[in-house]
């Protein structure tokens, strides 16, 4: 039995433990970070240039790259922001509420994927430079899960739900999306900005304590992701 497979034995046996009653969910803060396509990568390192790993990230298949970039706003600039892999189809930046007043933007929440007419922002790397006129975002907060995981919880790809936090500045999230595909791993998504009001660190369990509004039955975020890769 290759390792995946253990993982998510372990977790059903934890999840059935925990009963219907207590569905809890480990939540990792994102850290400001641009995904590239391949055009822009060569834009920004050069012809051929191909990202290099640093580090797997929790989502299978994707990663930190070494490379980093420099973002550039009206009022300021935010260096060494980090590049995840691999490429994909359109350039999308994400950063938080903060970030935008350091770069003078206003980058709007959105679910990753639905960049259009989103915030506009330079990106600087070493061989080039790139003027986006649409891609900032600040990106909503999900839950990214494995269609097992759905049906154990009781929810499906496309629902709202609600996240209840504990601790000294416990807090409820929500319209958190479920994002449910086979390639998915169980983790809530938030920005450091969460993260840091409700003082949260990487690997907190939240509950899912309601769902606040059914999918249409069609599945998906609507943002035309149609869950092919999208963090």
């Amino acid at each position: 039995m290759d390792r995946e497979k253990i993982k998510a034995l372990v977790q059903e046996v934890v999840q059935n433990s925990l009963g219907q009653s207590a569905k809890m969910v480990p939540i990792a803060a994102s850290n400001r970070h641009i995904h590239l396509s391949v055009a822009h990568v060569e834009r920004l390192f050069g012809r051929g240039y191909e990202l290099q790993k640093q580090k797997d990230l929790s989502q299978p298949g994707q990663f930190a790259a070494k490379e980093t970039v420099t973002l550039i706003g009206p009022k300021g600039k935010i260096e060494k922001v980090r590049v995840l892999g691999p490429a994909r189809g359109d350039t999308q930046v994400e950063v938080s509420l903060f970030d935008g007043f350091t770069l003078g933007v206003k980058p709007p929440v959105r679910q990753s994927g639905n960049i259009k007419g989103s915030e506009s922002i330079t990106v600087q790397g070493p061989r080039g430079q790139l003027i986006l006129k649409e891609g900032l975002i600040c990106a909503a907060r999900h839950i990214h899960m494995h269609p097992r995981d759905a049906e154990t919880f009781g929810v499906s790809d496309g629902d709202l739900v609600q996240v209840k936090v504990d601790g000294d500045r416990g807090v409820i999230f929500s319209n958190v999306l479920i994002r449910s595909s086979e390639r998915y791993k169980l983790e809530m998504h938030i920005d450091l900005d969460e993260a840091n009001a409700a003082g949260l660190q990487n690997g907190t369990l939240g509950e899912i304590i309601a769902i606040e509004r059914p999918s249409n039955g069609m599945g998906g975020c609507g943002c035309g992701c149609n869950g092919k890769g999208k963090d």
